[in-house]
């Protein structure tokens, strides 16, 4: 048999920018958490990084990423905190909102088990940016109500004639009830990376029960945030008022499932009717209230998809910075 010898016509040669190493899936896990976060303009510990990443790094890892994301100009790092902008004073304005947002939360706590004290309600959690321990001067309290099944059109519209009254001492900013849900229909619908960073950080303040429930629902939001533990009350449930027992006693003897359709259907039309107007709340925002029969929803001038839409573009931008800033390799291709 004729062997025959061919000659090797190949060698090594540098290609970039076409052809680069594969990205390390965690390193664009973390420049994900940084880019949501950003959105918000509030940089995170390397303990955050780790909570509200889309997978599980290990904490021993994460330092060498971190550094490697800081050499490549992709990150900077002042302090404990970490962030996708060179500007110091991203950290300096998220130190003091997070020392303001420590005195705002005794308060909300309060006002939170206040709530809970209303007919048919089950479950009290806050929510918005004070569950996130972060606050600005007279920033909102936002609260997540969860009430008995059929009941939800019921009790958010006694607690609304309340909040009327608020207006009168100047406290309406204290009752942003801006998220409802019955015990017939725990799971939220919209199944994302807003939604699962707003469920893994409310934080409960009263229904420990309903709570617990609540988190058994949305287990999808694991999948998104794998290492973010659920937050739980950590105080006993307040007793519920002769006042509220007795309110909810005579409304359960008045066909109250119809009384729920009834208020639903003629809320429903009123906030229609907002939102043709183009109505708008004393920010100058236009107002938005999801409805259904279980959910009640606020979402002034489609805040949650446009949070996702910034989110879409600026993990887009990370992603091409990260892939651009990687070193070149030597491929073999066709040489002289």
């Amino acid at each position: 048999m004729k062997i025959i010898r061919i000659k090797n016509i190949f060698h090594y040669t540098d290609v970039f920018p076409l052809y680069r190493k594969l990205p390390d899936t965690r390193s664009l896990a973390i420049l994900r958490t940084l880019s949501y976060f950003d959105i918000f303009h509030y940089p995170l510990t390397a303990q955050e990084i780790l909570q509200f990443s889309e997978r599980n790094i290990a904490a021993v890892n994460l330092s060498a990423l971190l550094e490697d994301l800081r050499e490549r100009g992709l990150i900077w790092q002042f302090g404990t905190f970490y962030t996708l902008r060179n500007d110091i004073s991203l950290a300096a304005r998220r130190a003091k909102g997070n020392a303001l947002a420590a005195t705002k939360l005794r308060k909300a706590q309060e006002v939170g088990r206040f709530l809970y004290r209303f007919p048919f309600v089950t479950g009290v959690g806050i929510s918005g940016s004070l569950s996130k321990n972060y606050a600005e001067k007279g920033c909102d309290f936002d609260f997540f109500i969860i009430t008995q099944a059929d009941r939800l059109w019921i009790a958010r519209t006694i607690m609304h004639i309340m909040k009327k009254f608020s207006y009168l001492l100047g406290r309406q900013h204290w009752y942003c009830m801006n998220f409802y849900v019955d015990e017939a229909q725990l799971t939220i619908p919209d199944q994302n990376i807003f939604a699962a960073i707003e469920c893994k950080t409310l934080l409960p303040v009263a229904g420990r029960n309903a709570m617990e429930a609540f988190r058994s629902a949305n287990t999808w939001a694991d999948d998104h945030l794998p290492a973010a533990s659920w937050r739980m009350a950590d105080m006993p449930d307040p007793q519920k008022g002769l006042l509220s027992k007795i309110t909810a006693t005579i409304l359960n003897k008045l066909a109250p499932e119809r009384l729920n359709h009834f208020l639903y259907r003629i809320t429903a039309r009123r906030w229609q009717l907002k939102k043709t107007r183009a109505q708008k709340n004393v920010k100058g925002i236009p107002v938005d209230l999801i409805t259904g029969i279980h959910v009640a929803r606020s979402n002034p001038g489609n805040f949650q998809e446009k949070v996702l839409e910034q989110y879409k573009i600026k993990v887009q931008e990370a992603e091409t910075a990260f892939i651009r800033s990687a070193e070149p390799v030597r491929i073999c291709a066709a040489g002289k």
